[in-house]
């Protein structure tokens, strides 16, 4: 099966990502159980995990770590009428993700791709 593209991802709290897909999906992954081990394990350090970018059906981090596109699709949960928890963020990644989707709404792409 295909899956749609990854056009953004935006780490947040928690070790989980803010997804955007091709579909106009928002969705949550939560990568706190891929972070195990010596290679996925290196994730946990916030300055690795910030490294994530989208990678066709999927994202990848600088070291090479990825997430299986259908796990990826299928495991994770989509925003309630595509709107996120601005809650669950702190007022900066708040500012950040409202103005993406307000970028991306308006003109139908992503400003940037990779999170830095």
């Amino acid at each position: 099966m295909n899956y749609p593209k990854v056009i953004n991802v935006k780490p947040i709290d928690n070790y989980c990502l803010y997804i955007t897909f091709e579909t106009g999906e928002n969705k949550i992954f939560d990568v706190n159980p891929y972070i195990k081990g010596e290679w996925f394990g290196k994730l946990r350090n916030p300055d690795v995990f910030n490294t994530v970018r989208p990678c066709g059906s999927t994202v990848e981090w600088a070291d090479g770590q990825d997430i299986a596109p259908h796990e990826l699709y299928e495991l994770s949960e989509i925003t309630s009428g595509g709107d996120f928890d601005y809650t669950k963020i702190t007022p900066h990644e708040r500012l950040d993700l409202q103005n993406e989707e307000k970028s991306i709404a308006k003109d139908g792409t992503d400003s940037h791709n990779a999170i830095a």
